[in-house]
């Protein structure tokens, strides 16, 4: 008999939007404003740091909850920056990035039937997760142009089997952050209820015009149930490190660190050090929003010009804008047209949605050089109506 591959667990998952336009990008020789990530170097003394522990010999395991500088680095930056306090033994652990901290959490709570809310448009890893676990995906949308939550759908989907909710502030792809009204919606909805809250800030530094950002850490009420989910991917300009972190009450954490040790068990343990040195000459981290408002401001008043219709920019490295007065295409297409005539590669919104809902919205990365953005100007200045 001949062998016969097994039905998949993700039947309807293909190769993610972002290494499809990403290649694209890269066969049209087109700029890639696609996938976030920077195409700039990090702070030079960082990339000093990580050589200098390598050969000062710090190349093997690192302990399951991250190197004990980190963690320490990790509980003095939200007590800093938010007054939320985090035991550095108990309740942060170092992750192979944001996703695989993700994955963990989900992998740690969610069981067969079990569901989960999140709010579309969604980052595309949290579905898989959900599914992998046998859990049910319950997705709220918020819809084009304000992407607010519609937090009375919201009550009416909660039920004795929601498990979870996950948060993602400030999300990506809208650029969308939680106001004060939305967190006290929040704050009413898992009052009296076992509900956990995975909250993926990993944008948390990246807010504009002095729009604060609302970690839930900040909320006693949510901190109790919540995991706070972070980058310095993100943080530092360092995606390919593939560094983040978890915080959480201890009787969480000691949940997640069961899966988590035979997930990835420990961390690249020269980053983790690089990283820990790094963080101690940092009291301040406001100017990486104003690093990036400055991106933000020059691709924002560039597009202008164009006629698409660029959509509020709150937070995270991203700017969107709706194409529907310039062509009627569904927005994959939209995206590759774009590629192929004019040789910038963007992100349709449509692949943040289980339905692929279709608003006619695209996603810029503005994570890029000076230089990068200008050929991507220069190149969108010539899109006529």
């Amino acid at each position: 008999m001949a062998f016969r591959l097994p039905n998949s667990k993700l039947p309807d998952v293909k190769t993610t939007i972002f290494t499809e336009m990403s290649l694209l990008a890269q066969q049209e020789n087109a700029v890639n404003l696609s996938q976030g990530f920077p195409d700039y170097q990090p702070d030079e003394n960082l990339i000093q740091y990580l050589g200098d522990f390598a050969k000062q010999g710090h190349n093997q395991y690192a302990p399951l909850f991250g190197i004990k500088e980190l963690r320490e680095e990790i509980s003095r930056k939200f007590n800093l920056q938010y007054q939320a306090d985090y035991h550095p033994d108990s309740e942060i652990n170092v992750t192979a990035g944001a996703t695989q901290g993700i994955f963990t959490i989900i992998s740690a709570f969610v069981k067969k039937d079990d569901e989960v809310i999140i709010f579309e448009p969604a980052y595309d890893c949290y579905e898989p997760a959900i599914i992998l676990n046998g859990g049910i995906v319950k997705n709220v949308k918020m819809l084009y142009p304000d992407y607010k939550i519609n937090w009375n759908e919201v009550k009416n989907l909660v039920s004795e089997k929601t498990k979870m909710i996950i948060i993602n502030n400030p999300n990506n792809p809208s650029g969308k952050i939680l106001k004060q009204k939305d967190i006290d919606e929040l704050i009413a909805i898992v009052k009296n209820t076992n509900i956990i809250i995975l909250s993926d800030e990993v944008y948390e530094s990246i807010t504009f015009d002095e729009k604060p950002h609302l970690t839930l850490a900040k909320y006693p009420e949510l901190k109790e149930r919540t995991f706070v989910v972070g980058s310095f991917g993100k943080l530092l300009h360092i995606t390919g490190w593939k560094i983040g972190y978890v915080c959480a009450p201890s009787d969480l954490m000691k949940e997640f660190r069961k899966v988590h040790q035979f997930n990835v068990f420990c961390v690249n343990t020269p980053a983790q050090f690089a990283i820990s040195k790094y963080l101690q000459n940092i009291d301040d981290f406001k100017s990486i929003s104003t690093f990036f408002q400055t991106k933000r401001d020059y691709l924002k008043n560039a597009l202008k010009e164009t006629p698409f219709q660029l959509l509020d920019c709150e937070g995270t490295y991203f700017l969107s804008a709706n194409f529907g007065a310039i062509s009627d295409k569904q927005d994959k297409d939209f995206c590759y047209w774009l590629t192929k005539e004019y040789k910038v590669a963007t992100i349709p919104f449509s692949a943040f949605y289980k339905d692929k809902t279709d608003e006619k919205v695209i996603r810029f990365c503005f994570a890029k050089k000076q230089e990068t953005l200008d050929r991507a100007i220069e190149k969108l200045l010539k899109i006529k109506m």
